[in-house]
């Protein structure tokens, strides 16, 4: 068990709960993942057991819980809740710096987050559908009959075929065409990706992204979407893999800080 003051946050999002654990200093010293499931008041429980399993105790009077995402107002236990927005942004400067763009692609939506001197200056989301987000890739991962992490590698040896639909169910409608035409697997794969990656640089367009940019959320520690997101937007894309704990990050900061 950490000593001192500590931070906790607890980001539910659609798909996957994350909790972080700072010290003092502000230093991550505890992240764990888990899947969201149907209920955000059963993954707050969830996330309230794994804490405590790894010695993290909620009833300390020194540590202090914000939480945050999708199904924020689900945890009982939190002290605070903060828009995903704000924390994004605040673990996101925490991991590489005060300026820039941070592109968070989650489950169900899409985040891009202007970032001036640590503060978030501009957002943008995408819209409704899941199209350019993980759940996309999910989706068309298992149409082609591959696992989520295989579908990059597949990917990797493919001629891009375009995917025009803006809309997740008619998307799958045209991989489901191409693959009756008998198009090359990898070849639809990669249109897939390309597909999620040309939807995030248009939506970080339109938030007026400017360099540096920083990858959060699910699709971080994907080389392959990192290397063409790059390409597309003209510049390298920075992360890491406590990206994926961005949000947490941000909520366990702003936690340190409570009285």
């Amino acid at each position: 068990m950490s000593a001192g003051r500590l931070g906790i946050g607890v980001d539910i999002g659609s798909t996957a709960t994350k909790v972080a654990v700072v010290d003092a200093d502000g230093s991550l010293v505890h992240a764990e993942l888990m899947p969201t499931g149907f209920s955000s008041v059963d993954a707050a429980e969830r996330a309230r057991a794994t804490l405590e399993a790894a010695g993290f105790s909620l009833c300390a009077g020194d540590a202090r819980v914000v939480a945050t995402g999708y199904g924020r107002v689900a945890v009982p236990y939190a002290d605070k809740v903060v828009t995903e927005i704000t924390c994004h942004g605040l673990g996101a400067a925490r991991l590489f710096g005060d300026e820039g763009t941070v592109i968070d692609v989650g489950g169900q939506d899409t985040k891009v987050i202007r970032l001036r001197a640590g503060r978030v200056v501009k957002f943008v989301m995408n819209d409704k559908c899941a199209a350019g987000t993980g759940r996309f890739l999910e989706i068309m991962a298992d149409r082609l009959g591959v696992g989520h992490d295989e579908l990059s590698a597949l990917a990797r040896s493919g001629e891009p075929t375009q995917i025009t639909s803006m809309c997740t169910v008619f998307a799958e409608s045209e991989v489901i065409s191409l693959m009756g035409r008998g198009e090359p697997r990898e070849n639809i794969a990669r249109g897939v990706i390309e597909s999620v990656v040309c939807r995030v640089a248009t939506l970080v367009g339109s938030a007026g992204g400017a360099t540096p940019y920083y990858l959060t959320g699910g699709l971080c520690d994907n080389e392959l979407v990192v290397e063409l997101l790059g390409e597309k937007l003209g510049a390298p894309v920075a992360t890491c893999p406590e990206a994926r704990y961005a949000g947490a990050l941000g909520a366990a900061l702003m936690a340190l800080e409570l009285e």
